[in-house]
């Protein structure tokens, strides 16, 4: 399983008064980090978008952990746990500086066009995966 790792310096926006990052942000902060994993296979979401394809959020699921707080640098891996069909479920976990993990999450994804009828996967999509599997 090949790991996609993108960084995030935690903002000041994204903390409660506790200084705890609000545990709706973490959604934000793992669709950034998918849109950079998209990039880094070779095609970021409006190119897709580009050829009626999208893929929208089926299901997700958040394991918090420990608090992540404002300044703390995260690190945000992706990975594919399973692509079939219209699926691509993904698999996440955020962990700060030192190592100390702070959320796992996955998220389950369908293949849909702009209509929002669920399309098998594209080929081309499918390659470009196969390696970070």
């Amino acid at each position: 399983m090949a790991l996609f790792r993108y960084s995030h310096r935690v903002t000041y926006a994204e903390c409660t008064v506790g200084n705890h990052v609000y545990y709706g942000r973490y959604l934000e902060l793992l669709e950034t980090a998918r849109g950079e994993f998209f990039r880094s296979v070779g095609m970021p979401f409006c190119a897709w978008q580009e050829q009626d394809i999208i893929f929208p959020v089926r299901e997700c699921r958040l394991r918090i952990e420990s608090p992540a707080r404002y300044d703390d640098v995260l690190t945000i891996e992706v990975w594919v746990l399973e692509v079939k069909g219209a699926r691509l479920d993904l698999g996440c976990r955020v962990a700060d500086l030192s190592g100390r993990l702070v959320l796992e999450a996955e998220t389950f994804h369908a293949c849909a066009g702009l209509n929002g009828r669920p399309k098998r996967l594209p080929e081309d999509l499918l390659a470009r995966l196969s390696p970070a599997q």
